[in-house]
């Protein structure tokens, strides 16, 4: 695919500010003001000692008095003004001589239970509200997003106009063509419904995008509504599941809602795996009740409108078999568009879209790109060309070369270079014919794609060199002849060890659980065994996209198991020796090449192939750029390397 599908989010429409946070401040605002104003108003009273009291008691001056705890104020008479004074009674004082003296005099005294102030107790009740509602508006805040503590059953939706800047048509769209094809038809239905109307023809309500992450399903929905000038509404899975039960149900009547009003228009879910999971059959979990009801809710509105109406449902998933039946039968999601990962001619045109934003040197060659990322989708390939413009920006270049591109890959493909890795000269020399090992023995075989480049430069996945092979053409089917030739090359680099150094090492650990897996896989799927027969053995009941073989269904017994065992290990034996074979014939071109990679660390094609002729010339470049398919089994590339020893 092309173009930023990480584009931001539309701003939030204006009032859904942070409204309900002013009031709450408001509130609390009003309440200090109260209460500072309690606590400075009031007359003002004079404080003076005990001992003065007892003074003015004994002159005749007071004539009432107030006892409040240890507080006690009195009224005083003298020269003509009265007033009020205040005396705090010491602790140590006790109060029946003072209480003696009142009663002497005649002076009328009283008591008055100690009150706290009225604004403690207005205190009282607003603190435990005002954290109520705090805990409120962050609960609010967490459900109803910025709109709001009574926006919890509102959907997050995005809407994405024609109007917008991140507005995205088939232009921007490349390497799904069939899926483009397929759309082609909700896009001529939604510009002009009349044509299927009049003929009493229906165009499906929902239409399911399948394909692995980052093949660009979102981007290719976008592209729709760009392409009918139509609203487009994005929104995905998780954003309906919430922790109380019912707020996603209310989401999702909110959505077809607003798409009602804003008909014709697309509604895109994402990840609908993330609500459309196969509810559970008889047992009702509590942790569910949500997700399914979510799940009722949606395939209810998907049935409460009209395929006439101008809303067409589009959903992705890269998961469709645990999506429920009820979800993608008839008359719900049952048109499914494949978004499969891009042939070589797909990612070469989206190589072509995401390079109009870079400024490239013309020795950059991005059909070579295409060639040597094969499995690459949009999003890697998008990665692998802005890896290329850092690499070529760090070194302060004018333009992206051929070069960056290389980096870019073996980056993408391999990991950084370890340069500063410490290793023996022994453990050069052994590395060296290792990979001279794996490119001799591919450069032998009949049917071994051409050798790209050998190097012995340590690398961050582990592996202590690498040999890379370019694939000439794309092919979904390979014969067993193939098979075995890449067998040959993958134990290559333990035969070259064996023959030149005398013992084996760490080294080939990689090769040997590739090599292991890739004769399990013929001998037990592609019934490419003569003693066991063209039949398969065992049944996987793992989704595809987990590939678990902890999940496998054994269906066969001991004795096959034995004839399994001992075929797998004489095929890898027969390919190791004929790569032994290999090695011995042609041991001084084996010298050759790792005495030049110890030197150079790094040989590409030509600088090899004049040290070793091949058995079997390159195609011509035109014929590798008219390949457009790619072998179904081996979706990455083949890079032969040798880890580091652990």
């Amino acid at each position: 695919m092309s173009a930023d599908e990480r584009a931001p989010p539309p701003a939030p429409p204006e009032g859904e500010g942070p409204a309900t946070w002013r009031w709450v401040v408001a509130v609390l605002a009003i309440t200090a003001i109260v209460i500072a104003f309690s606590m400075a108003g009031g007359p003002a009273r004079e404080e003076v000692s005990y001992r003065e009291l007892v003074t003015r008691i004994e002159a005749g001056a007071v004539k009432d008095v107030v006892i409040t705890g240890d507080e006690i104020r009195a009224t005083v008479s003298e020269e003509g003004r009265t007033r009020t004074v205040r005396v705090v009674r010491p602790p140590e004082v006790d109060a029946q001589p003072l209480l003696r003296m009142l009663d002497e005099r005649g002076i009328d005294y009283r008591g008055r239970r100690s009150t706290p102030p009225w604004w403690t107790g207005l205190l009282g009740w607003l603190v435990p509200i005002g954290l109520f509602v705090l805990l409120w508006v962050w609960m609010s805040k967490r459900l109803g997003g910025p709109r709001g503590p009574f926006a919890a059953g509102k959907s997050k939706v995005k809407l994405y106009d024609k109007t917008g800047a991140h507005h995205v048509t088939f232009d921007d769209v490349a390497g799904v063509d069939e899926a483009e094809a397929a759309l082609v038809e909700v896009v001529d239905f939604l510009k002009d419904p009349n044509k299927y109307q009049r003929l009493g023809a229906r165009v499906p309500k929902g239409v399911l995008l399948v394909g692995p992450p980052g093949t660009g399903k979102t981007l290719l929905a976008r592209a729709v509504a760009g392409e009918a000038a139509v609203p487009f509404f994005s929104m995905s899975g998780s954003d309906f599941v919430e922790m109380f039960v019912g707020v996603g149900a209310a989401r999702v009547r909110d959505l077809f809602e607003q798409a009602k009003n804003r008909a014709p228009c697309i509604v895109f879910i994402d990840e609908i795996d993330a609500i459309g999971k196969q509810r559970s059959a008889g047992v009702s979990l509590a942790g569910n009740d949500e997700r399914e009801q979510t799940l009722g809710q949606l395939l209810s509105e998907m049935d409460g409108f009209d395929a006439g109406s101008g809303v067409v449902i589009m959903a992705a998933t890269n998961q469709p078999e645990v999506l429920d039946p009820a979800l993608v039968r008839a008359g719900r999601f049952d048109r499914r568009v494949l978004v499969d990962r891009p042939d070589v001619r797909g990612r070469r045109a989206i190589l072509a879209v995401h390079a109009r934003k870079l400024i490239l040197d013309p020795s950059a060659d991005l059909e070579l790109v295409a060639r040597r990322t094969p499995g690459m989708v949009g999003a890697d390939l998008a990665a692998l060309l802005n890896e290329a413009a850092l690499a070529a920006a760090r070194r302060g270049a004018a333009a992206v070369t051929s070069m960056d591109l290389e980096a870019a890959i073996d980056r993408a493909l391999l990991g950084a270079e370890q340069r500063g890795r410490a290793m023996t000269d022994d453990e050069k020399r052994r590395v060296a014919y290792h990979e001279a090992g794996h490119a001799l023995v591919a450069l032998s075989v009949e049917r071994g794609d051409p050798v790209h480049r050998v190097s012995i430069i340590p690398r961050a996945v582990g592996a202590l060199g690498v040999t890379l092979q370019l694939p000439t053409e794309e092919r979904y089917l390979v014969t067993r002849e193939e098979l075995l030739d890449r067998l040959a090359v993958m134990l290559g680099g333990r035969a070259a060890e064996e023959v030149a150094c005398g013992d084996v090492s760490t080294g080939a650990a990689d090769d040997l659980e590739r090599a292991t897996e890739l004769t399990r896989q013929m001998v037990m799927r592609f019934g490419m065994s003569e003693p066991l027969g063209a039949q398969t053995f065992g049944r996987s009941h793992a989704p595809r996209h987990l590939a678990l073989r902890a999940l496998e269904e054994r269906t066969y017994g001991e004795d096959t198991a034995r004839a399994i065992d001992a075929e797998i290990h004489d095929t890898l034996a027969a390919q190791l020796e004929r790569a032994r074979a290999i090695v011995r014939a042609r041991k001084a071109e084996l010298e050759a090449i790792a005495r030049r990679l110890l030197v150079d660390e790094t040989l590409d094609r030509e600088q090899l192939e004049a040290l070793a002729t091949p058995r079997r010339p390159a195609p011509a470049p035109a014929a590798a750029a008219a390949a457009t398919v790619a072998p179904a089994a081996e979706a990455e590339p083949r890079n032969d390397e040798s880890p580091a020893s652990a």
